[in-house]
Order: structure tokens, then sequence, then C-alpha cells
């Protein structure tokens, strides 16, 4: 388990299924997600599987956010399309209850798994990619120290719109200056 300001990151499990199927079930949450369509009970056993083979290969780490005050499970967080030779991942979070929207949980869970990405698994870079009208999450990503890199004009498709996508990222030298 990692442990954050407010929250820790703990291993997914197969109980967290259900919560994450009720999550991507939810249009709002999925908005800003590769997903367009929700997922089943069935299909995310099958994504779980999938997950647990990409973990045993050292190419995914992927946990559950919980809030340490109530014990809240409210989102997941991961790093996948891990190069260990070039030393860079891909990082990925959803705040999945939205009652926890808007309160520095998803920074806080970003920064943490930054610190695991840089201290621990001597990563150099990690990067991500996000819709460049969602506001909140880039908000949190350069309170966390990531800085726009570029941007990926018209390549995300939704509710008949034509949207960009901006590329972030973080060196592990800028984490540890703003750490």
């Amino acid at each position: 388990m990692l442990v954050g300001r407010d929250v820790r990151l703990r291993a997914v499990d197969r109980d967290d299924l259900p919560r994450f199927v009720e999550w991507f079930s939810d249009p709002e949450v999925r908005r800003y997600l590769d997903m367009y369509l929700p997922f089943s009970l069935a299909q995310e056993q099958r994504w779980f599987e999938n997950l647990l083979e990409r973990m045993e290969k050292h190419e995914t780490v992927m946990f559950t956010i919980e809030v340490e005050e109530d014990n809240a499970r409210i989102g997941n967080i991961s790093l996948f399309d891990i190069n260990w030779k070039d030393r860079h991942a891909e990082l990925g979070i959803t705040i999945g209850d939205k009652a926890y929207w808007n309160r520095g949980y998803g920074t806080d869970a970003i920064r943490t798994m930054l610190a695991l990405a840089f201290h621990e698994m001597n990563l150099h870079r990690v990067m991500l990619r996000v819709h460049a009208d969602n506001v909140r999450a880039i908000t949190a990503y350069q309170k966390a120290g990531f800085q726009r890199e570029g941007t990926l004009r018209e390549s995300v498709f939704r509710e008949g719109v034509y949207y960009d996508m901006v590329l972030m990222g973080i060196l592990d030298g800028e984490f540890k200056r703003h750490d």
C-alpha cells in the first residue's frame, strides 16, 4: 500500500470490479475516458484478467484510490506502457465517485504515484494525454508538476464534435524540485 497526504493506493482487487462498473456506467464519469460505452461486469472481469497479465509482465501498475479519512474507494490510478529501457510510462487516473471530485484527492493520488514512479521504479519520465476541455484534470496535473508538451489536434470524437488532446509530461528532476 502507498500512502499519500489524504489517500492511500492499494492493489486493485476483484472486489473492486462492481464499483468500477458502477462508475463507468455514468456518462459524466466516462466523458473524458477512452471508453464511450459502459462495461458489464463480465467485460470488467475480462479486463481484470488482462490487467493481471500486464502487471505480471511489468508493463502496468495499477491501484485503487482510497480516502484515508473514511476508507471510501473513489477511483483508480495506473502507470501503463512502461518502457524499462527508456525509463518512461504513461499515467492514467479516474476519480469515479463524483462526491470526491474537486477535493484534491486526484492531485494527491497523482503525487503519490509519481513518488513511486521516480523514487522506487527509477523512471525518468511520466506522460499523459488529457482532453483539452477537461479543465479539472489539467489543473490537477499542473498542481502535481506536469507541463504541457503538445497538442494532438482534433484527435477525439465525442458527441458529434472533434476535440483536441493535450500531451503533458514530467521528468524525475522536475518532480523532485516540485515534491
